[in-house]
């Protein structure tokens, strides 16, 4: 039978091939993850990176269910009504964080247009059972932004303290009609920098995802948005189309464009910048972590 036009799937270079999950640290993270009634990014948005992170017991937990109010070009998380918040969802992920052991944990959501403070409350209350039950674990967020509502979720999101706060501007101005239509470019970069404005010391962090048409001049430009908003972290990776139904991938970023745009971006003032085919929102976010905090005192201690 012949294929669509509209499901061709181009073909990935060799550099974003990633071998299947199969190991035993990969099947215990699943396990623990079912028996807490945890989602992860890692399995809803097909991260590629699942089979290395979960190896290594490490997991993005997305909070709030698994079923978001908007529909993104760019995202395999599932559209609809979502259910009701899990009161005992925070409790859960700080039991998850304890007998993964994690130095470091990352937080995201799906976006939650159907709450009164788009979901803010229950990333506090994630942040203080963390707090609470593992408090040598610290602590990454990345949240949706909060539309309509942001200056009172972000405030009550800053005052939890996360050691990260990480919200994503995922592509170039021109294309967020199409890629992210229910997002506004300018409001994401305000979010990032009222974190700043409201609390200096809390580490901010963005990403974008690259194939999708953006010019190298447009990119640029994102950056220097970003720089202008006081944003510490840039993370740049492959988009990858997670379905036929999906935005396409127009190119592949060859990994030598990859270690480019990252020089660029530590040129202009970033303390670190992760810029690879592979690398996503959290991938070896603990890692980074570490760098973070070590480009920083060496930024005071030349000040």
């Amino acid at each position: 039978m012949a294929t669509a036009p509209d499901q061709i799937r181009t073909r990935k270079p060799d550099w974003l091939r990633v071998k299947a999950p199969t190991s035993v640290g990969f099947a215990e993270t699943r396990k623990l993850m079912r028996r807490l009634n945890l989602n992860t990014v890692c399995e809803e948005a097909a991260c590629p990176n699942i089979g290395e992170c979960w190896t290594q017991k490490h997991a993005t937990v997305m909070i709030l269910g698994d079923t978001c109010t908007r529909a993104c070009a760019f995202c395999n998380v599932k559209t609809g009504m979502p259910q009701p918040v899990d009161p005992l969802e925070p409790e859960h992920v700080a039991v998850a964080a304890g007998e993964l052991g994690l130095q470091h944990i990352v937080i995201t959501s799906v976006d939650r247009d159907d709450l009164a403070d788009g979901g803010a409350r229950q990333f506090v209350r994630v942040i203080e059972a963390l707090r609470k039950n593992a408090p040598n674990t610290t602590i990454e967020i990345l949240t949706p932004d909060f539309r309509n509502k942001a200056d009172e979720a972000v405030r009550m999101i800053v005052d939890a303290r996360p050691d990260v706060y990480n919200h994503n501007l995922e592509t170039v101005p021109r294309l967020y009609p199409t890629i992210r239509p229910g997002a506004r470019y300018f409001h994401s970069l305000r979010l990032l920098e009222r974190v700043k404005q409201l609390d200096p010391t809390i580490f901010t962090k963005s990403g974008m995802m690259m194939g999708l048409s953006e010019e190298r001049l447009e990119v640029h430009q994102v950056m220097d948005d970003m720089r202008s908003a006081d944003v510490d972290f840039l993370t740049l990776g492959q988009y990858l189309q997670p379905t036929p139904r999906h935005a396409k991938v127009v190119d592949f970023v060859t990994p030598d464009q990859f270690k480019s745009y990252g020089d660029i971006a530590r040129a202009k003032g970033f303390l670190l910048a992760a810029s690879s085919p592979l690398t996503r929102s959290s991938y070896h976010a603990g890692d980074d972590f570490a760098r973070l905090k070590a480009a920083r005192e060496a930024k005071l201690a030349k000040a």
